[in-house]
């Protein structure tokens, strides 16, 4: 895309943000004579739009954790539409093996990996006399997330790794289709300013939160009364809580519906996974955390909804299956045509609804609580949750043992105001080493 289509994207978008209307073309969002829904960053979705107007031109794309669900998941939207997409930078972490295949098949100029000795092994699985490009550690994914040519950033990494070069992409001028949820999570307020000043689209990935967008393009905010998330409620939703404390990581890894990573797959089975959504929702949208509740939904058909004020409820289906949301951002506004199963109401034949039980799920309130507080808060509550995690997945910590490790963690925190990334990353390294002290430390009291 050249450097002129490109500064035209960003003027009007600059243009939008303003009290008038957009000069440059019509909004492709709203039906005159409202703009569209103003939540904070709303022109991101608006700039997404001008800039997926002329399709004619291929969308080059940087992809950061090509080897995970996400990114795979990507990867096969772009191998299904060639035309309208290219891959130039790929970052993955010790997985070479599948991401030798993935150079194969998508050629990009650059990729990284996690540290020299993957970087190794993958070279020995390449060709000899290729010019590809291979970097390592954060530097080597900051440089994937700028890298040249690139139109669009997937944010797929795992964790609060992927927030810096998901804001690297962001200084560099280029639009973000989030999938890290933890970035925004541990650092939004800092994220979205840096977003706002540079005038780049944010576009969410996550399915509850494409479905969000969906459901809100051409309203008014004001219109707005609540947002809902849906949850499957996970392979736990109906055990009793005296059954939870002897979950196995091979249980809680089997999910009734989709087929995500490791780390979001037990997130999901404690409903943490929910409580980082709530907190990047209204990051996201601009509306205080009591204003966004959450459904168990066990069949995961409707991936949220918008509730307005006249009573209003507009919800967005679809079947479980990420490549949706996920071509929804590389190709906003318009929609690709994907293979797969449709959508068939008549075999569903019911879609029922319940409220989360917190008392047996308690991580869901204690997003709630980091929410509430603030600050420095959610980056607690998200850099405890990846220490336990992990340590459940090595069978070091019970199941109910994630939330109490979260839960002592963030009591130990005195949130406060993120002044910059050093200081998130500062809080971020603080809450991991407590965590895996108390888990190292004080098992006996929270296994």
């Amino acid at each position: 895309m050249s450097k002129e289509a490109k500064d035209t994207r960003r003027v009007a978008s600059a243009d939008y943000c303003s009290p008038a209307p957009c000069s440059l073309l019509p909004c492709p969002l709203a039906p005159a004579p409202w703009p569209p829904l103003k939540f904070p960053g709303n022109h991101f979705f608006l700039q997404a739009a001008v800039e997926s107007v002329n399709m004619e031109v291929v969308k080059n794309l940087a992809i950061l954790g090509s080897t995970g669900s996400i990114g795979q998941s990507t990867l096969a939207v772009v191998k299904e539409h060639p035309r309208e997409f290219r891959v130039v930078a790929l970052a993955a972490g010790r997985n070479v093996e599948l991401l030798a295949g993935q150079i194969g098949d998508f050629q990009p100029v650059l990729v990284s990996v996690q540290d020299g000795e993957a970087a190794d092994r993958l070279g020995k699985l390449l060709p000899s006399g290729n010019n590809l490009q291979i970097l390592t550690g954060p530097q080597g994914a900051a440089a994937v997330a700028t890298a040249a040519g690139a139109d669009l950033v997937v944010s797929a990494m795992v964790g609060a790794a992927g927030l810096e070069p998901t804001l690297a992409a962001i200084q560099a001028g280029i639009p973000v289709a989030l999938a890290n949820k933890e970035t925004l999570v541990a650092a939004g307020s800092l994220v979205m300013a840096a977003a706002q000043a540079k005038g780049v689209a944010l576009l969410p990935v996550d399915s509850e939160h494409s479905a969000l967008m969906q459901a809100m393009e051409g309203q008014r905010r004001e219109d707005v009364k609540k947002l809902w998330l849906t949850a499957s409620g996970g392979p736990f939703r109906a055990w009793p809580a005296e059954k939870l404390a002897a979950v196995t990581p091979e249980q809680a890894l089997r999910h009734p519906n989709w087929n995500m990573g490791a780390k979001i797959t037990i997130d999901s089975a404690t409903m943490m996974n929910k409580a980082l959504e709530v907190i990047e929702a209204g990051v996201l949208f601009g509306l205080p955390v009591d204003r966004i509740g959450v459904y168990i939904h066990p069949q995961s058909i409707i991936h949220s909804l918008v509730e307005y004020v006249d009573g209003s409820v507009l919800a967005q289906l679809g079947v479980p299956d990420m490549r949706l949301p996920i071509a929804y951002a590389l190709a906003h506004p318009r929609r690709l045509p994907l293979s797969g199963p449709a959508l068939d109401l008549s075999q569903i034949a019911q879609l029922t609804f319940e409220e989360p039980d917190l008392e047996r799920f308690p991580s869901l309130r204690l997003g709630y609580d980091a929410a509430r507080a603030g600050g420095t808060m959610p980056a607690v509550l998200n850099a405890a949750n990846e220490v336990a995690v992990a340590a459940f997945l090595q069978k070091q910590l019970s199941f109910l043992g994630i939330p109490r490790v979260v839960e002592e963690t963030m009591n130990a925190h005195t949130p406060m105001p993120i002044q910059d990334l050093a200081h998130v990353l500062g809080v971020n390294r603080w809450a991991r080493e407590h965590a895996q002290h108390l888990i190292e430390k004080q098992g006996a009291t929270i296994l």
